[in-house]
Formats: structure tokens, sequence, C-alpha cells
């Protein structure tokens, strides 16, 4: 019961039925504040409509806007959300609409606002939240503000939407000019970017080759070039071709890093050679001093041999150690030779002197000096070495017995030959060369002191100070020999207690320590110190013994594995290939220093010969790797004559001359070095020759470029002109054709962007002037009928006439018309005299008919080109037309001005034609005429 009254005394727009809610809310005042209470209950209402309704009473546009999302579909709402926020209905201000539209993400709406906005800012607001392209290009094509249009069009970005933007802008052309030029500089930009990537493409490429071609000497400038290259394009490339460059810059570096590593290891080489160099140097002069001190000394004696023999044993170990890592020079060698040819007379002359040394002194006891004759010319001592004691005292009681009883006279020679041993003597004090110098000093002070002519006392005197300065260098030696041997026999005894070193460092230490002391010679000897050190170096010796006998075998090895070395060098060389590649042949040569070098030490007795066997197969080896260096010189060489010839041949094209080329490079990477030294000669010519001939290659290209630049310069002043030119009278079809013939010459055009441009704008000029000059040839044609229409009234009276009163007459053109009658309408107007004679009167049905009907269709016809279209009631005619012309000639073409030409013919042969039927389609046909006539404006 309390709910029923409460139903029948609540207010109405609180009543469950809506049509009832509708109703009384169309009735409340949102003036009044109880009234616009009930609107703002009504705005929560469950009716939609209800809901609008109360929105719309209360002008509430801020939450009509809220509740918009909740009934995007609803029209009602669009249309109410549309009109208030546009300004059309509503008293909201326009701030508090562009805020709201800030809140808008409806499209629909958004795009509503954006071409119905009451305000420039509002429809600018409402573009701005558009994110869609064909939402854009909708505005910018049918927006009625040009601002809102522009700036619809500036945030097109698209190739497809400016394709599309620039097809569908016609009604302002500076979104058609904006699109355009966006699409050209998206065109350009794409041209662009295929330009870098293709460019950075040709670069990898050109890289990745580098990075596989062998090292030359120009190797690191082209590899820095091409990385600068890189460096310097703008584009960033992609991962695979970021992933490829840097897998050739480390193939490159690679590469470099290999050469370095190989021209250290030459260096390291060379300094090795020079320090080799060096020591055999200081070796020969020590063993070529001892000689010359053998020549100078006072007398030989056994001490003075066994100190050679050692000293020559020293100097085959080291000689013999130097030659297995680098081999002696010639002149060197030839120093070696020498020396060791003057030791082994020295060593014979001692041994023939020992053999017979024992019969000597019996013959001096005895005085026997036939005897002492025959045992003195047998021992055959060399003139230029100095005799023991025992064969000097035999030489002289020889020369005493057979000398003359005068005395002998001192000549100059004699002296001068004493004054240029003092020279030699006071060269060996010098450098310091006492030992040599003492013994050179003994036998000059024998010759010297026994001279007693006045001229000898200048040779007395400079030999007395040479003496004092001999002396003074003697305690010298001995001043510093004391401690010196002290220290060696402490450092020696040290060393023989020291039970932790390798056997290898003990080793190296006692011969240094060994060396230091038989350098010190007889300086400050005594027995307790060479005592002291020969005990303790026994004992290094004893100590050494088992690392010596290990070392015995591990030479042992080495020497055999010398030998097989060379065995297989030998029979290498002895079948050499005939296209050995050299620089194989020098890795092989390389890496049998390596191995040669590894095997060593060997023993001493056996080092030397299967030293001399290694060198006689490495001069073989370098003799072949010459012998394969020369002739790949000479291919070298050939090729390089090929290029001159291919660079100065003018018979074949460029182009062909250019491949071969190319395939003459690759037959020169395909080779190997020349001789070391030539090949950056050759090198530097081939390239020469190659860049020569690429230089005229690059002339070609860009005097073609320059001659296709200047083509398309010529073609588009041509279109220039013919763009610039349009046609006021038929008869300037001749301009047209000579622009086509000026064009035909300039043509083909080189295949690019440009040209294809040039040619779709050339096109569409030729058309629209041919259009333009058809449409004038018909005007002049519509001219020309209105020129004679004297004469068509004239027929129609005369068919008139004899429709009426069977009187035929002709009509006589001359008469009628002030000027001569054009020929295209001559044969007409003789047919239209033709028919009045020829039907017969009254018409019949049939033949008024068929007037009828050819002059419709010649109606239809004319319509056809006016208009393009035809009258509905006309459409079946239409369709008859167009099939008998395609039985007429399916490839037939028929101008415009040809078409209304004929039409106009057939329209003043038709007769007789009757006035009523003319009076009917007249009007309709100078209509279409007009159109006709019509030209629109250049």
């Amino acid at each position: 019961m309390h709910g029923l009254l409460r139903r029948l005394f609540a207010p109405r727009w609180q009543h469950p039925d809506p049509a009832v809610r509708r109703q009384a809310l169309e009735r409340l005042d949102p003036q009044q504040s109880e009234q616009r209470q009930a609107l703002q209950s009504l705005t929560q209402d469950s009716d939609s409509q209800i809901q609008l309704a109360a929105l719309l009473a209360l002008d509430d546009c801020a939450g009509l806007v809220d509740a918009y999302p909740h009934h995007q579909q609803d029209e009602a709402w669009f249309n109410a959300v549309c009109q208030r926020l546009s300004g059309r209905e509503g008293d909201t201000d326009l701030p508090q609409r562009q805020a709201l539209v800030e809140r808008i993400e409806d499209p629909r709406v958004l795009n509503a606002l954006a071409l119905q906005g009451d305000n420039l800012d509002l429809r600018l607001i409402a573009l701005s939240r558009l994110t869609d392209e064909n939402d854009l290009i909708h505005q910018a094509c049918h927006n009625g503000v040009a601002a809102v249009r522009h700036q619809a069009a500036e945030r097109i970005g698209d190739e497809e939407g400016l394709k599309r933007l620039l097809k569908e802008a016609r009604r302002d052309r500076q979104v058609v000019r904006l699109a355009r030029e966006r699409l050209n500089r998206l065109r350009s930009d794409a041209q662009w970017l295929e330009a870098e990537q293709q460019k950075r493409e040709t670069l990898l490429t050109q890289l990745e080759q580098h990075a596989r071609a062998p090292w030359e000497p120009l190797y690191g400038g082209r590899f820095r070039h091409l990385q600068r290259q890189w460096e310097q394009l703008t584009q960033p490339p992609n991962t695979e071709q970021d992933q490829r460059y840097h897998q050739a810059l480390l193939n490159c570096r690679k590469t470099l890093h290999d050469h370095e590593t190989q021209e250290q290891a030459r260096q390291q080489s060379l300094a090795r050679r020079d320090e080799a160099d060096s020591t055999r140097e200081q070796l020969l002069e020590g063993l070529e001093e001892t000689l010359d001190g053998l020549r100078h000394a006072t007398t030989i004696t056994t001490q003075d041999i066994d100190s050679l023999r050692a000293q020559r044993h020293l100097l085959g170990q080291r000689w013999q150690t130097l030659s297995d890592m680098h081999p002696p020079s010639d002149a060197m060698r030839q120093r070696y030779t020498l020396a060791i040819q003057r030791y082994d007379q020295c060593l014979e002359a001692w041994q023939r002197w020992c053999a017979v040394s024992a019969s000597v002194e019996t013959a001096l006891a005895n005085g026997d000096h036939s005897s002492l004759a025959a045992q003195v010319a047998q021992c055959q001592w060399p003139q230029a070495l100095t005799p023991p004691s025992l064969l000097a005292r035999a030489q002289a009681v020889l020369s005493e017995a057979d000398a003359p009883t005068t005395p002998p006279v001192e000549d100059q020679a004699t002296l001068d030959a004493h004054a240029a041993e003092l020279d030699t003597f006071e060269h060996l004090l010098e450098r310091g060369a006492f030992k040599s110098a003492s013994r050179l000093h003994q036998r000059l002070k024998q010759r010297i002191e026994t001279l007693e002519s006045p001229a000898a006392q200048p040779l007395k005197a400079r030999l007395k100070q040479l003496a004092a300065r001999l002396a003074e260098l003697r305690d010298w030696r001995g001043f510093v020999a004391g401690p010196k041997r002290e220290q060696l026999c402490a450092s020696i005894e040290a060393l023989a207690d020291d039970q932790y070193m390798e056997e290898e460092a003990l080793d190296r230490h006692h011969r240094q320590l060994v060396k230091e002391w038989k350098l010190l010679g007889d300086a400050a000897a005594n027995r307790e110190q060479s005592a002291r050190f020969r005990s303790a170096s026994d004992r290094i010796h004893e100590r050494l013994a088992p690392w010596r006998d290990r070392l015995s075998e591990q030479r042992e090895a080495n020497l055999q594995a010398r030998e097989a070395l060379c065995e297989q060098l030998e029979t290498l060389l002895d079948q050499p290939a005939e296209d050995a590649d050299p620089d194989v042949l020098r890795q092989i040569r390389d890496k049998a220093r390596h191995q040669w070098r590894y095997h060593s030490p060997v023993p001493r007795e056996r080092s030397e010969a299967v030293g001399r066997r290694f060198g006689t197969i490495r001069h073989r080896l370098q003799t072949l790797i010459d012998q394969r260096a020369e002739t790949i010189a000479a291919q070298k060489r050939e090729l390089i004559s090929q290029v001159a010839a291919l660079r100065s041949d003018d018979s074949q094209p460029l182009a062909q001359r250019i491949q071969q080329t190319k395939q003459l490079q690759q037959k020169w990477r395909a080779l190997g070095r020349a001789p070391k030294g030539e090949e950056q000669t050759l090198w530097r010519t081939f390239r020469h020759e190659c860049d020569q001939l690429f230089a005229q290659r690059d002339a070609h290209k860009n005097e073609q470029a320059a001659r296709q630049q200047q083509q398309l310069d010529e073609m588009q002043t041509l279109i220039d002109q013919m763009d610039s030119w349009q046609p006021s009278d038929a008869s300037e079809a001749a301009t047209l054709d000579r622009f086509l013939e000026q064009a035909n010459q300039l043509e083909p055009l080189p295949p690019n962007r440009r040209s294809e441009g040039m040619q779709r704008r050339m096109s569409g000029i030729v058309r629209a002037r041919r259009e333009r000059l058809n449409r004038l040839a018909v005007a002049d044609t519509v001219q020309q009928w209105h020129a004679i229409m004297p004469l068509v009234n004239a027929h129609l009276a005369a068919d008139q006439a004899y429709l009426d009163e069977g009187v035929a007459s002709d009509v006589d053109a001359q008469t009628v018309l002030s000027a001569s009658l054009p020929a295209v309408f001559n044969e007409a107007h003789n047919m239209r005299n033709q028919q009045r004679h020829a039907v017969a009167v009254p018409l019949s049905a049939a033949d008024h008919a068929n007037i009828a009907d050819s002059l419709a269709r010649l109606r239809v016809r004319l319509s056809m080109l006016a208009l393009g279209s035809v009258r509905q009631s006309d459409e079946p005619l239409r369709l008859a037309i167009q099939v008998e012309r395609l039985n007429e000639g399916f490839n037939q073409t028929h101008s415009r001005d040809q078409e209304v030409t004929d039409i106009l013919a057939a329209l003043l042969a038709l007769g007789p034609m009757p006035a009523t039927l003319w009076h009917s389609e007249v009007e309709d046909l100078d209509s279409l005429l007009s159109r006709l006539a019509r030209v629109p404006p250049p």
C-alpha cells in the first residue's frame, strides 16, 4: 500500500516508465534550483536518452564528454557531443571546449570537430589528437579551413599516404605542392639511402677482398683509405654490415700484424747477423794477430804453437756455431780461408821442424855443416815466419860459414825496412797487443843494436822510446792482472763449490772464467794461482762429466736430424717442379733454417762437414728460388707490357680493355713474388699502367656523364618551352610536330629517375597540347558550320517547298554564301540536292522514319562527343552506334575533329528534311555545337 501511494504522489520525473520521465524532463526548468537538482539526478538515469536529454538541458558539456565513452555507438550522443563542442549549440565558452577536446579519444568526434569547429584553434586541437593517417588525409583534402588542411598535410609522412594525398587533394594547390615536395624529398632520401647502402656495400666488398689479399707494399695505405671512406659515410650500417666490417678489419689487421711480426723477426735476424759478423771479425782479428805475432816474434816456442792450436780450435767451434745461425759473407769467408791456410802452413812447418830438430842439434854440436845444411833444407821453414831459437842458430852458423870476409854495408833499403817494423811496433803498442809487441821488440832490438852507421842512430833512439812505452804497458798489465787473477781464482773456486747451479749455467760461467784467465796471458802470472785455478777447473770438469755425456748424445741426435734434413732437401732439389712457387720455396728455406737451428748443438768434429753440406744445399735452394722468382719477374714484365699495349690500343672498346686489364690483375695476384727489390718496382710500374687505363675509363665516364647531363638539360629546356607554349589556333600543330622532332633527336635519354620523370611530364604536356589542338580544330569546324548556316537554311526552305508543292529545285552555294563553300561540305551539298530529286512526295511513313532516325543518330553521336554521355532514352541508340563502329573497323581510330566534320557533313546531306522534324532537334544540336566550340582557357 505504501509503495502504491509513493508512486501516486512521487514526482513524474521519478516515474518507472521512461516515456513518462522523458515527458516530465521536458517541463523541468534548469533555472530553478529544485528542478535543476532533478535534472542532475536524471543525468544518472538508466535510460541513455533521458541521461542525454538531462545533460543537454543542463548544458553540461563536461558531463556529456565524460559520459560519451559509454555511448559511442549511439548516433544521438555523437551528434550532441559534436554540436556542443563545435559551438553550434550550447553556451560553453571556447577555453572550456578546447580543454574538453583534449580529453576526447574517439576519432569520429575529432574528425567532426576538425571539420565543423567554430574556431581555428579548436580545429587544430582536434586535428592534433588525430593519429590515423587516413583521417589526416581526409582532413587535408576536405577540410574547409586552409590552415587545418596545411597542418594535416604536414603530418603525413608515409610515401603511400603522400601519393594518396597528391591524388585526392585537388582543391588546395599548396597542399598538392607540399605533398609533391615531401614525396620528392622522400624519394630523394630513399635514393640517397640506397646510394649510401650501395656505396657502403661496395666499400665492404672491397674491404673483404683486401682482407683476403696477401700483403703488398701499399696494403696498409689502401686499408686506411678504405677505413676512412667507411667512416665518412653518414648513414649507419645494419647489423650484418657492421659484423662483416669488423671481421674484415680483424683480417686486415691480422695481415698487417703478421707482416710486422715477420719484419721484426727479419730485423732481429739482421741484428743477430750483424752480431755474428762482429764476433767473426773479432775471432779472425785475434787469429790474424797471433799469426802476425809469430811472424814478428824473436823466436817460436812450443808454448806459442800450443796457444795457436787452442785459438784455432776455439775459432773453429765459434765459427761453425755462428755459421749455423747466419752464413758469413764472401769476404769474411775468404779471410777465414786465408787465415786457416796460414795456420796450416805454420803448423806443417812446425811439424817438419819437430821431425829434424834432434838431427839439427846433433849437427850443431858436431860442427857438421853439410849435415846441418841438409836438415835445414829438409825443414823448409817459411821465410815470413820467425824460426825457433835452434833453427835460428843453425841458420846463423850456416850464414857465417857462407858469408864473405868483408863486413856488410848497411844500405837504405835495410834502414827503411827497420823503420817500417818500428811503425808496426808502435801500432801494436797503441792497440795494446802486448805479446806481439814484446816479440817484435826482442827481434828489432837484436837487429837495430847491431847497426853501427850514423844513419841508424834515429832508429835506435826511436826503439828506446818504444821500449819505454812497452815497459810501461808491461807494468800496467801486471798492476791490473794481479787483482784480476785473484778475483778469477776466487770466482772459479766459488763456482766449483756451488752445488745448486744447473749444469748448463755452470758450464757457461766456467768457460767465461777460463776465457778471461787466458786473456791475461803471462801478466802477473804465478804458480800458486795457476794451481788454484786449475784445481777448481778440474773439479768443475768432473762434476760436468755426466752432463757432457748427455750433451754428446743429444748432439749425436741433432746431427742425425740435420743429416735427415739435408737428405730431404737434396731429394727436393734433385727433382724440382717446373712451376714451383717461389713463396713456397722461401717457406721451405725458412723452415729448414729454423729446423737447422733447432737441432743444435752437434759434435764439433763433424759439424763443419754437415755445415758445408747444408750450406751447399741452401745455396742450391736459393738459386732455385732466384730462378723461379726471375721467371715470375719475366711473366710480370710481360703483364706490364700487355697492360701498356691495352692502354694505347684505341681499336678495342674501352670497356673490353678494362675487362682484360682486370683479368691481368687477377693473373698478377695468382703469380708469386719476384726477386726482392724488383717486386716493388714491378708492382709500381704495373699499378701505374693500370691507373692510367682506369683514368681513361674515369675520363670517359665523366665525359659521358657530361654529355648525358647536357642532353638532359637540353631536354629539360625543350620540355619547359613546350610547357610554356599554348596553341591558340589549330594551324599550330606544326609547332608541336617540331617540338616532337627535336625531342626525338635528343633521345634516347640515359636511364634514370630524372629521365623517367621528364618523359612522363613530356607525355602529359604532349597529350594536353594535342587535346587543345583537337578542341581548337573542332571549334574551327563548328565555326565553319555556323558560316554555312545560310546554305543550310536555303536547303531547309527548298526541302519544305518540295514537300509542300512537289517542285524540286537545286540550291546554288555560290549564290547563297558570300564566301566559297569549304571542300569538306561540298560533296554533302551536292548530295542534298540529289536527295531532293530522289525522294517521292508526299513522304511515306517509312521515309519519314528513316530521316528521323538518321537525325537522331547524328544528335546522339554529337552528344557523345560533346558530353561524353547521352540521355537515358537514347541509350539503346548509343549501343547500336557503338556496335556499328566496331563492325566498321575494330582498330580504326577517328579523331574528334574528323568525327565532328563527318557528323556535320552528314547533317548537311540529310534531306529532304521536314521543317517540323528539324525544329524539334535544332535546339539540342545548337547546344551541343556550342559546347564543342567552347575552348578552355590556356
